[in-house]
C-alpha cells in the first residue's frame, strides 16, 4: 500500500504557513531517475573490469611467460578504474584517470596479454566519459595500436579486421551508454524544475491567500465593527445633548470615550491590515512607489493620473493597490516588454485602473479555459467582481491592457 504523503517543511513553517507536500509518487519518479543514472554506470564499469579480468584469466589459463607481471597490471588497472569512477573528477583528473588507464594497457599489451579485451572497454569509457570530438581521436589512437600490437606476429589483415570491427562495436555501445545517461539527466532536470515550478506556485497561492484573507478581515471590522462603533459614538453624542440626570450624563459621557477609543484601536487594526503601501499614504502615493518599485532592467513604468483624487472606500483603495501589485509584475516578470503605464482615473462615479504594456502579450482566450493556469489572474478577476467592479483584459503582440472600473455611487461614506 502506498504510505502518507511526504511533507517537507520550509524555512516559514509554523503556524500560519503552508508545508510543501510531496506525494509518493514524485518522490518515487525522482529516486527511480537517480537509480536508473546509478545502474547504468555502475554497469559500464562492471563491464569494464569484468573485461580486464578475462585478460587475466585468459594468461593464466594460457599459462603465459609474464602471467605475473599481467595479473599485477591487472589489479592496478581495476584499483585505478574503480578509484577514478568512484569519485567526482574534474576534467583535469579526468585526463589524468584516462591517460593512467591508457598506460597501464599499454604495459599489459606489451607484455603479450590480449589487451584487446581492455581497449573494447576503454572505448566505452571514452565515448560515455569525453566529448564526441576527443573521444572519437582516443578511439582512433586505442585502434592504431591495437592493429600495430595484434601484427607483431606479421597477420596484418586479422589485426586490421579485429581491431575496426572492435572499435566499430565499442563507439556504438558506448554512444548508446551515452544517449541514456543524456536523457536520464534530461528527465531528472526536468522533475527538478517540476518540483521548483509546484514549490513557486504553491507559495504564491500561500500569499495570495494571506493577502486575500487579510483584505477580508480589513472589509468586514470596516463594515461591521468600525461603523458599529462609529453610530454608537454619534448616538452617545447626542445623548450628551439632553437633559438627563448628572449621574446619568457622566456615564455617558465615559460611554462615548470608550466607544471613541475602541474606534481608534479598530481603525489602526484595518490599517494594519490593508497593504502597506497604503499606511500613512494617500492611493495616488501608494501606486507611485508601485511603480517606482517594479521598474527595473529595461522595463521603465510610469504613473498618471487623471481627474481630481477624492476619498475611497478602505477595500476599494486596497483592492486597487492589489490589482496594480499584480498587474505590474507581470509586466515585468512575463511580457518582456520595455514600457509600461499605470494610469489612475477620476471620473463623476467611477474609478478607472489602467495597466497597458508594450510587450509581447498573450492569448485572452486562457482566462476562460479552467485547464489553463492563470492563477494570478483569476485572483484579480474574483477581487474585483467582490466589490461589484468590472474587470477587462485586451492582449495582442506588442499592446496588452487590463482595465478594472468600480463604481462610486456612494463615496460620500467612505470612511
Amino acid at each position: 500500500m502506498t504510505g502518507p504523503p511526504a511533507v517537507c517543511p520550509g524555512p516559514d513553517s509554523g503556524p500560519g504557513h503552508t508545508a510543501r507536500v510531496r506525494l509518493p509518487y514524485d518522490v518515487m519518479v525522482e529516486e527511480s531517475s537517480f537509480v536508473q543514472v546509478g545502474r547504468l554506470r555502475l554497469g559500464l564499469h562492471v563491464l569494464i573490469v569484468v573485461l580486464a579480468l578475462i585478460v587475466l584469466l585468459r594468461a593464466v589459463i594460457l599459462s603465459e611467460p609474464s602471467a605475473g607481471w599481467i595479473g599485477a597490471l591487472t589489479a592496478l588497472f581495476v584499483v585505478v578504474h574503480i578509484v577514478g569512477a568512484g569519485s567526482s573528477p574534474t576534467p583535469t583528473t579526468r585526463f589524468v584517470w584516462l591517460g593512467s588507464l591508457c598506460a597501464l594497457w599499454v604495459a599489459m599489451a606489451l607484455l603479450g596479454a590480449d589487451a584487446g579485451y581492455v581497449s573494447f572497454g576503454l572505448i566505452l569509457l571514452f565515448i560515455a566519459e569525453m566529448s564526441v570530438g576527443p573521444a572519437m581521436a582516443a578511439v582512433a589512437a586505442v585502434t592504431v595500436v591495437d592493429v600495430l600490437i595484434g601484427a607483431r606476429d606479421g597477420r596484418w589483415g586479422g589485426a586490421l579486421v579485429g581491431s575496426l570491427l572492435g572499435a566499430v562495436v565499442g563507439v556504438v555501445a558506448g554512444l548508446g551508454f551515452r544517449v541514456l545517461f543524456r536523457e536520464t539527466e534530461k528527465r531528472q532536470r526536468l522533475i527538478e524544475d517540476l518540483h521548483r515550478t509546484r514549490a513557486e506556485l504553491a507559495e504564491t497561492e500561500r500569499s495570495a491567500g494571506e493577502l486575500a484573507e487579510r483584505e477580508r478581515l480589513a472589509r468586514e471590522i470596516h463594515d461591521t465593527v468600525a461603523q458599529g462603533l462609529s453610530s454608537i459614538q454619534m448616538l452617545l453624542h447626542a445623548a450628551e445633548t439632553e437633559d438627563l440626570p448628572p449621574g446619568a450624563a457622566d456615564k455617558i459621557v465615559m460611554a462615548r470615550r470608550i466607544a471613541s477609543a475602541g474606534l481608534t484601536d479598530t481603525r489602526h487594526l484595518i490599517s494594519a491590515l490593508s497593504p502597506a503601501d497604503l499606511a500613512g499614504s494617500s492611493l495616488v502615493d501608494a501606486l507611485a512607489r508601485v511603480c517606482d518599485r517594479a521598474t527595473a532592467g529595461t522595463c521603465r513604468i510610469r504613473f498618471l493620473v487623471e481627474g481630481t483624487p477624492v476619498s475611497l472606500p478602505m477595500p476599494v483603495e486596497s483592492a486597487l493597490v492589489r490589482l496594480a501589485q499584480g498587474a505590474v509584475s507581470n509586466v515585468v516578470r512575463h511580457a518582456d516588454a520595455r514600457h509600461g503605464v499605470v494610469t489612475l482615473t477620476y471620473g463623476a462615479d467611477t474609478v478607472h485602473l489602467d495597466v497597458v504594456d508594450d510587450g509581447r502579450g498573450f492569448d485572452v482566450d486562457l482566462l476562460d479555459d479552467p485547464g489553463a493556469h492563470s492563477f494570478g489572474l483569476d485572483a484579480m478577476r474574483t477581487r474585483v467582481e467582490e466589490l461589484h467592479g468590472r474587470w477587462a483584459v485586451e492582449s495582442e503582440p506588442g499592446h496588452t491592457a487590463m482595465t478594472v472600473t468600480f463604481p462610486l455611487a456612494h463615496r460620500e461614506d467612505t470612511r
